[in-house]
């Protein structure tokens, strides 16, 4: 059975930084994209990044150059870094992953075949 286990999130101010972590189990770790999505009260779930099989990485034009995205195959675990966080970057946040995804569709969450539990990110003075 797949779980996808998110730790990390919280309240920060405007300019800082958190880390998230997603931690797998019951699957090939290496043979998955893993993503990142997001979403708001009253929005729709967003594309934040993914990262693919091959380490590439891709990242919503709203977050690119603040967020980054890594994996490490060997702990079966992706981190979403965030850095210089706004207001708008409030959302609940959810790792995914999915076997079979092409890079085409990375951004749509529907592709995607697991999903951690979520966590707060809130950014506010």
């Amino acid at each position: 059975q797949v779980h996808l286990v998110q730790s990390g999130g919280g309240l920060v101010q405007p300019g800082g930084s958190l880390r998230l972590s997603c931690a797998a189990s019951g699957l090939t770790f290496n043979r998955y994209v893993m993503g990142w999505f997001r979403q708001a009260p009253g929005k729709e779930r967003e594309f934040v990044g993914a990262i693919g099989r091959g380490h590439h990485t891709y990242y919503a034009d709203s977050v690119k150059g603040r967020f980054t995205i890594s994996r490490d195959n060997a702990k079966n675990t992706v981190w979403l870094q965030m850095n210089s966080l706004k207001p708008e970057d409030t959302a609940l946040y959810y790792c995914a992953a999915d076997q079979s995804i092409i890079v085409s569709s990375y951004r749509d969450y529907s592709q995607y075949d697991y999903w951690g539990q979520g966590t707060q990110v809130t950014v506010s003075s």
